[in-house]
Order: C-alpha cells, then structure tokens, then sequence
C-alpha cells in the first residue's frame, strides 16, 4: 500500500500544478474564469499539502508517535482544502443558459471538462486513499 501512497502523491503534486499552469493565464477554458482566490487556494493548499504530506510520511519514524500523528492531521486537512477548491474549479465548466450566457471556450489541453473532471476527482479519490492510509498505520 505504501508504494500506492507515494504514486497517488506525486500524482496529486501534477494536478495541483498542472491546475495552477492551465488556469493562471488569462484565456482559460471553460464558460466562465476561475477566481483568483479559488485558484490561489487551489494552490498555496496543495503545495502545503505535498510538502506536509511528504514529511508525515518520510519523517514519521523520525518524528516519533505524537508528533508524526498532528503533520499526518495537518496534511490532511491541506488535502480536503484542495480538494474542495478543485471541485469548486470544476463547477466552472456548468452550462450556461439563458440568453446572454457566454460561450464555452476551448484549449490546446483538451476538447472539454474531461482533463479537468479527471484530475479533480482524482486527487479526491487519492485522498480518500491517504485518509484510510492515514488511519490504519502499517497496511
């Protein structure tokens, strides 16, 4: 399971920058802008979470049993704020209606929501994986 746990975190890692790349220029996809606040929470939470996440899970044995246990809370609560900014990025691509609604708009990343779908439901599901992982130490 461990192995699994490390592959899911640098997976978690391209979506949260790959999200950040895709978005932070001023012609995204989609129906309508990402906020900058979604967007930089998207970020600055994820890059958190890596980084605590990484050190819970190198520096568990170091950090002794309490310790080790509060950064493994933290990381965790890194992970469910970006995945929640990324859920709310994903609501971007709704349909508009009525009669002024704008157009959607596409990219050279794909034809749709699919990328954006994938990588955001993703990361959820690997964070249901470090939750059960989190939870049940030694598995």
């Amino acid at each position: 399971m461990s192995a699994t746990v490390y592959v899911l975190t640098v997976l978690a890692a391209v979506v949260v920058v790959l999200t950040r790349i895709r978005l932070s220029r001023t012609q995204a996809a989609g129906r309508l802008d990402v906020g900058r606040a979604v967007l930089g929470v998207h970020t600055v939470a994820g890059g958190l979470a890596v980084v605590v996440w990484l050190v819970y899970l190198l520096g568990a044995d170091a950090l002794g049993e309490g310790p080790a246990s509060v950064v493994g809370i933290a990381a965790l609560g890194f992970w469910y704020v970006t995945v929640v900014a990324g859920l709310l990025i994903l609501l971007r691509w709704r349909r508009s209606r009525g009669r002024h609604a704008a157009p959607a708009r596409s990219d050279s990343w794909s034809s749709g929501p699919w990328l954006s779908v994938l990588a955001h439901v993703g990361l959820l599901v690997g964070v249901c994986v470090f939750t059960w992982y989190y939870a049940n130490p030694g598995s």
